[in-house]
């Protein structure tokens, strides 16, 4: 039988096999926390049918072990007396030793180097380089989205899942939104920021429009998300602009009075 983050209840998708129904739940919300990048107590427990008491309980042994960090939870809302809620992500040691970073040391090593003897042409060429597969693989998959830049992302979000990076596309108000859950290079990118640059670039010419990456988890986010703007939106206000510059009459008012 599976359970909600697709693990077996008898073993674990992120390494050696856990003895017991703690190991097994703890197994479960590291799986959990590594598609979702952050949640909040409430949010794990509702998600994996554990009462609150029960998952605070995992929650604090994961703390105390290192396996976790937290974070005050930000929202718009005003807030009701008490402790805010606190959100929950893994530590980097975590990430780690469930195998999202191997190798590197070695991989920021060999940058160094073609940074130091190729300089930052080298270092972009590389990037772009790494990512080329990855382009060819992802719009094969896309080719039958159509035009639309949203239903584009939705495909995209499905390729780039099968790829490792546990991805889903939404729609929101200024467009649609791509969540990219999990890096393969994050502690490198911490360092060599081209290599998110050449992926967006990549999301880009796949969607077909342009994309802003708002945040990245090479850079301590729990999620890389890129927002993807409406085009309807964006011709709205290009036909809005284009009317009031054409009826805009300029006057000066003098201020040496």
């Amino acid at each position: 039988m599976k359970n909600r983050v697709g693990l077996s209840e008898g073993g674990s998708a992120t390494g050696a096999v856990a003895a017991g129904p703690d190991g097994r739940t703890r197994d479960r919300l590291v799986a959990l926390l590594l598609e979702r990048g952050a949640a909040t107590a409430a949010q794990l427990g509702d998600e994996l049918g554990l009462s609150p008491a029960a998952i605070r309980r995992h929650l604090d042994a994961m703390l105390a072990d290192g396996d976790v960090v937290t974070r005050d939870a930000v929202t718009r809302a005003r807030r009701r007396r008490g402790r805010p809620a606190k959100v929950f992500r893994l530590s980097d040691d975590a990430r780690s030793r469930h195998g999202r970073y191997r190798y590197d040391s070695m991989a920021a090593a060999a940058l160094r180097w073609i940074a130091g003897h190729g300089g930052e042409a080298e270092l972009e060429a590389f990037a772009a380089a790494q990512v080329a597969g990855l382009e060819t693989r992802c719009r094969t998959a896309i080719d039958g989205a159509g035009a639309d830049p949203i239903a584009r992302a939705e495909a995209l979000a499905a390729a780039l899942s099968a790829e490792g990076y546990a991805a889903n596309a939404s729609t929101i108000a200024s467009g649609g939104q791509l969540c990219q859950h999990h890096c393969p290079v994050a502690h490198v990118a911490a360092e060599f920021p081209q290599l998110c640059e050449a992926e967006t670039a990549v999301i880009s010419r796949l969607i077909g429009t342009h994309v802003q990456r708002l945040a990245t988890i090479a850079h301590g986010d729990g999620v890389c998300t890129t927002h993807i703007p409406d085009p309807r939106r964006a011709d709205a206000a290009s036909t809005v602009a284009t009317n009031v510059s054409t009826d805009h009459v300029t006057s000066t008012v003098r201020t040496d009075r």
